[in-house]
C-alpha cells in the first residue's frame, strides 16, 4: 500500500517506453495523466467537501442538513451540478466578453499549479522542484488576476466593488503569509517542499515555530476569502461580488476553484508545519490526506462558527497585528539559530 501509486506510475511509464515511445513523448504523456489525475482527485473531493460543509453547518445550526437524495442526502451535490449544467449560460450585454468568458478559466489554473509541487507521499509529488515555496508563492499571488477580470469583465457596481476588495486583500495578507514561511525556510535552509517535510522527523514545525503556523493558518484563511475574511463576496453589502452576474457552469467553475484552492491550502499547511507524509503505521499519502482532511474541518468550522469581520477592521488586523507579528517570528528564529551555532 506504500508505494501503490509510484509503482502504478512506473509500470505505466514502463508500458509507454515498451511501445517504441521517445523519452519525450513518455514525459508529456506522463505529465498528462498526472495533470488528469490531480483534476480528478480535485473534482471528487468538491462533491465530496461541499456535502461535509453542507453536514457540518447543519450539526452546527442545529438541523438535519441534505438528507433527502442517497443516504444521508449523499448525492446532493452531485444532483446540485447536474443542475447547474443544466442552466442557461448568460452573459450580460453590456459586459467585456473576453474577460467573462476567461476569469473562470483563470482562477482555477493557479491551484491546479500549485499541485504539482505538493507533496502527497513520500515520493508522490509531481515535479519536487528546488525552489518550490518560492514557486507555491508565486503561483498563489497570480490567481488575484482572474478576480479583478471577473469584477471588470462584469460591468457590474457589485462585481468591481467585490473584485476591489478581494485584490486588496489578498496582496494584503500575502505578506505575512510569505513572511510566516521564512522561519521554516530559515530552519531547514531549503525551498524544496521533500526537504521540508524530511526535516519534520523528529518536530513538526507546528512546535518549533507556532507563531508562524498561526499567522499561515490566519493569512490562508483570508487568501481563500473564507469567513470570518469573506468580505470580497458579502451577501448582505455586495450580493455575490465578483460571482454577481455569473451563472450556470461558469459560477459552479468559481465554486469548485473555491474549494480546490481550499484543498491545495490544507496540503501546503500539512507538508509546511504538520509533518506531512510523517506518521507511524499508515502509508505515507494516507497520512496526508488524514491530515489535510482535518484542517479542511477546521477551516469549515470556523466558517461558521465566526461573523464576518468589517473591511477596515481587516486591513487593520493585517497590518498591525499579524504583519509585525511576522517580522518579530524571523527576528527570534534567526537569533535562535545563531545562538544554537554558537553552542
Amino acid at each position: 500500500m506504500e508505494n501503490i501509486f509510484v509503482n502504478l506510475a512506473s509500470i505505466i511509464r514502463d508500458f509507454l517506453a515498451g511501445l517504441g515511445l521517445s523519452p519525450l513523448a513518455v514525459d508529456m504523456i506522463m505529465v498528462s495523466i498526472q495533470a488528469i489525475s490531480i483534476l480528478t482527485f480535485l473534482l471528487l473531493n468538491v462533491l465530496y467537501l461541499v456535502y461535509l460543509e453542507r453536514k457540518l453547518s447543519a450539526y452546527i445550526q442545529q438541523r438535519l442538513g441534505p438528507n433527502r437524495v442517497g443516504p444521508r442526502g449523499f448525492f446532493q451535490t452531485t444532483l446540485d451540478v447536474i443542475k447547474l449544467l443544466g442552466k442557461e449560460d448568460i452573459v450580460p450585454d453590456c459586459a467585456d466578453k473576453w474577460l467573462f468568458r476567461l476569469a473562470p478559466v483563470a482562477i482555477f489554473i493557479p491551484t491546479m499549479m500549485i499541485f504539482a509541487v505538493v507533496p502527497f507521499g513520500e515520493n508522490m509529488i509531481a515535479v519536487d522542484l528546488n525552489i518550490g515555496i518560492f514557486y507555491f508563492i508565486a503561483i498563489a499571488s497570480t490567481s488575484v488576476m482572474a478576480f479583478v477580470m471577473a469584477g471588470w469583465g462584469s460591468n457590474n457596481k457589485y462585481s468591481l466593488l467585490g473584485g476591489m476588495r478581494t485584490v486588496a486583500q489578498m496582496i494584503s495578507y500575502e505578506i505575512p503569509l510569505v513572511f510566516s514561511l521564512l522561519g521554516v525556510v530559515m530552519i531547514t535552509g531549503s525551498l524544496r517542499m521533500s526537504e521540508i517535510v524530511v526535516a519534520q522527523q523528529n518536530a513538526w514545525f507546528i512546535v518549533l515555530q507556532p507563531l508562524a503556523f498561526l499567522i499561515f493558518f490566519i493569512a490562508a484563511l483570508a487568501e481563500l476569502n473564507r469567513a470570518p475574511f469573506d468580505l470580497p463576496e458579502g451577501e448582505q453589502e455586495i450580493v455575490a461580488g465578483p460571482y454577481t452576474e455569473f451563472s450556470g457552469m461558469r459560477f459552479a467553475l468559481f465554486f469548485l476553484a473555491e474549494y480546490a484552492n481550499m484543498v491545495a491550502m490544507s496540503v501546503v499547511i500539512v507538508t509546511v508545519f504538520l509533518g506531512g507524509w510523517q506518521g507511524p503505521l499508515l502509508p505515507s499519502w494516507l497520512w496526508v490526506f488524514i491530515k489535510m482532511y482535518l484542517v479542511i474541518t477546521v477551516i469549515m468550522w470556523l466558517r461558521w462558527t465566526f461573523p464576518r469581520i468589517r473591511v477596515d477592521h481587516l486591513m487593520n488586523f493585517n497590518w498591525k497585528v499579524l504583519l509585525p507579528l511576522s517580522i518579530i517570528n524571523i527576528v527570534i528564529t534567526g537569533v535562535v539559530i545563531k545562538v544554537i551555532q554558537w553552542f
